[in-house]
């Protein structure tokens, strides 16, 4: 009997870990190195549904990708509203 054993996506797997590295090491390539291979690695998957396992691991390289780079959008305009308000409150003070 020849059972056909599937492998994970060696691209799900660096996505996993370039998410984890986003969120640790390498905060912004960390992220765009997950997101990428996320989408590659679901596009791999797609394509070898028999051979290929491993949509949970990119889903989650992906989930922590985006997150990160929401995360980033968030933190830059709170410290443009910071400064801003700053800005405001000293050009306020001096009249």
């Amino acid at each position: 009997m020849n059972a056909m054993t599937r492998t994970t996506s060696p691209m799900a797997i660096i996505s996993l870990v370039s998410g984890i590295l986003g969120w640790t090491l390498l905060p912004f390539l960390g992220s765009i190195v997950a997101v990428i291979t996320g989408h590659l690695a679901r596009g791999e998957i797609r394509r070898g549904q028999d051979r290929l396992e491993g949509d949970g691991l990119a889903i989650a390289g992906l989930v922590l990708g985006y997150a990160m780079f929401v995360m980033a959008i968030l933190g830059i305009i709170a410290i443009f509203m910071f400064f801003g308000g700053l800005a405001w409150l000293v050009a306020m003070s001096g009249n």
